[in-house]
């Protein structure tokens, strides 16, 4: 991967942390400007923090910090809250959510785009988002057309990854991003484990596995 101009869509923040924060950690430090879409502000998650310190009314102006945080901390760039809402994008038009994808590719013009596999997220919202981004990107001609590259939520039967990245160098990035989010995760990991369910978390993050999507 040596695309030096990126764009992401998700449609949850705290999507980008597991599947692909370290990856995009190491292209940017390599040069790489990413632009970040995401969808929704997550309003409808269930989780309130540990213990609760958001409720129905806050969440979503804390999510909003929580990402931008986050993104910070992996020094993503630009960042775009598209304004969808949350468990709501497979119920979306085609025609208004393809375009908001569309307009930002054009806007961009990225060399490689990251998304959710369709079919392999398990939330709707993911799968939606993944779909819609697939969908977009095949009206593009094909010798115009960025690759698309997908993650998959764990345990997902999609066969051997495209993309098998030790991400070792960064995991303090990808571990600050996750500790943005407080609001729906409660690891106190750091860089030394304390005991071996913590050296087991840290040796499960340090690969993401990322998938080509095939037209």
């Amino acid at each position: 991967m040596n695309a030096k101009k990126i764009l992401v869509i998700l449609p949850h923040p705290d999507d980008e942390v597991f599947p692909m924060s370290g990856t995009l950690s190491q292209l940017i430090r390599d040069g790489a400007h990413v632009t970040y879409g995401c969808l929704t502000l997550g309003e409808m998650g269930r989780n309130l923090g540990n213990p609760p310190f958001a409720n129905r009314y806050t969440l979503p102006s804390v999510r909003k910090q929580e990402l931008m945080k986050s993104c910070g901390v992996i020094g993503i760039q630009d960042l775009r809250m598209l304004g969808f809402h949350d468990k709501t994008i497979e119920f979306e038009p085609h025609e208004v959510l393809d375009k908001v994808i569309m307009d930002l590719i054009e806007e961009v013009k990225p060399e490689l785009i990251f998304t959710y596999y369709p079919g392999y997220g398990v939330h709707p919202d993911h799968d939606a988002c993944g779909a819609a981004v697939v969908r977009t990107v095949e009206k593009i001609s094909p010798e115009k057309r960025p690759p698309v590259l997908c993650c998959a939520f764990p345990n997902q039967d999609l066969g051997t990854p495209d993309v098998s990245n030790d991400i070792s160098d960064v995991i303090e990035q990808k571990l600050g991003a996750l500790k943005a989010h407080s609001s729906q995760f409660n690891y106190s990991t750091d860089l030394v484990p304390k005991n071996s369910k913590d050296q087991a978390f840290l040796e499960r993050i340090r690969t993401e596995r990322l998938w080509y999507y095939k037209y």
